[in-house]
């Protein structure tokens, strides 16, 4: 039962999404900006329009590299929750949302939460860091899925920007792929766009 349920969402899933081959300067969400020196794979969703921009290398759900880009206080950080790998009579998990005033530990602990929509999730090192020209948290984690018993290897990089109107925009990534295959070799494809990233000023949108 648990495969076949597998087999239906990835056909649905399918049949909702495209990709498109991204490469050199791309601009997510209208303000992040990150030059891509190696190929990647956009995935539209059709479904839904999700708060962040998804890559990836061999395929969802096997890698991906999300993108926030400019995410405003009381906006979600995700809209669709992997009804699949929960059990039928489960409740909703809390929608993670941005707000304003979060320290690094309340961002690490935000971002957890996304993820263990999916399945437990143990975070294993923080440190500080510079994302988008922003200082802000770098951190990794594991992830062990719920709906194939797969154990991955996650890594994000999050920062809050000071902003005029809003008070506060949150920017961020992260990376998530197998532990035991593709991500020690994807990771520095990832690390790549990452650090090119920077958020356009209103001149250079205008």
């Amino acid at each position: 039962m648990k495969r076949l349920s597998m087999l239906l969402a990835a056909v649905l899933l399918a049949a909702c999404t495209s990709m498109a081959k991204v490469e050199g300067e791309q601009v997510v969400g209208e303000r992040l900006v990150v030059n891509v020196p190696g190929a990647w794979n956009r995935v539209v969703d059709r479904s839904e329009q999700p708060p962040y921009e998804s890559w990836t290398q061999q395929g969802i759900p096997l890698d991906h590299l999300r993108l926030w880009s400019g995410v405003r206080p009381g906006q979600p950080l995700l809209t669709k929750w992997a009804t699949y790998s929960r059990a039928a009579d489960a409740k909703d998990p809390r929608v993670p949302t941005f707000r304003t005033g979060l320290t690094p530990e309340k961002l690490v602990r935000l971002f957890e939460e996304v993820y263990a929509t999916s399945g437990t999730v143990n975070i294993t090192k923080v440190e500080p860091t510079l994302f988008a020209g922003q200082k802000g948290v770098r951190f990794e984690f594991t992830l062990a899925r719920r709906s194939d018993d797969l154990d991955l290897r996650g890594v994000a990089w999050v920062a809050v920007r000071p902003d005029p109107v809003w008070g506060e925009e949150l920017y961020a990534a992260s990376f998530v792929a197998p532990k035991l295959s593709f991500y020690e070799r994807l990771l520095p494809m990832a690390e790549a766009v990452v650090k090119s990233a920077r958020v356009r000023t209103a001149a250079a949108r205008s």
